[in-house]
């Protein structure tokens, strides 16, 4: 097990990777602090575009962009600042049979004039075992004043066929159809598929959901988190963005764990801790 860091030297940004046990590895952009592969077994779990801009000069188009202080579009930018702002990396170890890596952000002098302008620390933790990826943000107020926001890991899974992948799990839930406009649609299906442009907030949901494809399954379990998105541009919508190939929605689905149909509040001096565990079950029978 081993511990890289690459500079950015030749142009490309800060990363680090590391590398577990049964050729598991995770790599992790300090731009975002955005994990851009996860590998178990040898093979890639997560879907970063060929057209992702890997420059600073936006949001990276894959892997796992955090989402905060702002789901969405609001008075932000959309999704937030932290997908677009250098992490502080504060250390790579080996711990037990887990290789980890911790990040932070704080608040700097663009966050405070913006519409969101409170003092804050983040402090991201990223856990790679053989089989599982755990990232876990620990979210604390410094401030004098009390705070609110949303707060979301937009986790893009690489499918051999979206389809024929299956979403399990969300069975019984409400959802918000953020391309109808719908709202508290109960989701009856056991097996979810895709087969046009999704968009979807599942509120409330089970702590655990998978995703199946072929005979593999990746389980998706949430903390503290109160809600998943279900998310795929499908073929119009993928068209119309410059950093995602125009077919590569055939090949990926965002499962996203998050608050974002309510708000996390933190009184100073407060903190909360939230985030996903990804694991990759045997092959099924």
């Amino acid at each position: 097990m081993s511990v890289e860091k690459i500079n950015s030297s030749d142009g490309s940004l800060e990363r680090i990777i590391l590398k577990g046990q049964n050729k598991s590895s995770v790599e992790i952009y300090l731009y975002g602090a955005t994990v851009t592969s996860w590998k178990s077994g040898g093979r890639e779990r997560l879907f970063l575009s060929s057209q992702a801009k890997l420059d600073g000069s936006k949001a990276i188009r894959g892997g796992i962009p955090l989402v905060f202080p702002q789901f969405g579009p609001g008075e932000l930018p959309q999704h937030g600042f932290a997908r677009t702002r250098k992490w502080e990396f504060l250390d790579a170890f080996e711990h037990g049979e887990s290789m980890v890596a911790q990040f932070r952000l704080t608040e700097n002098e663009e966050t405070l004039a913006s519409k969101w302008p409170y003092k804050f620390i983040l402090n991201y933790t990223v856990d790679l075992t053989a089989t599982t990826l755990s990232t876990i943000i620990k979210y604390e107020n410094t401030d004098t004043r009390e705070f609110s926001f949303t707060s979301l890991m937009h986790t893009y899974f690489r499918v051999p066929d979206i389809s024929s992948t299956v979403v399990r799990g969300l069975e019984g839930s409400l959802y918000a159809n953020k391309i109808t406009g719908a709202d508290n649609v109960a989701e009856d299906r056991e097996n979810v598929m895709i087969a046009e442009n999704e968009d979807r907030v599942y509120i409330n949901v089970p702590d655990t959901v998978s995703i199946k494809y072929g005979k593999e399954q990746v389980s998706v379990r949430r903390f503290n988190f109160e809600d998943v998105v279900l998310w795929n541009p499908w073929a119009e919508k993928a068209a119309e963005m410059s950093d995602f190939g125009d077919n590569e929605f055939k090949n990926m689905i965002c499962v996203e764990p998050g608050t974002v149909s309510n708000r996390i509040s933190l009184r100073p001096g407060q903190v909360i801790s939230c985030g996903q565990l990804l694991a990759v079950n045997d092959v099924l029978a």
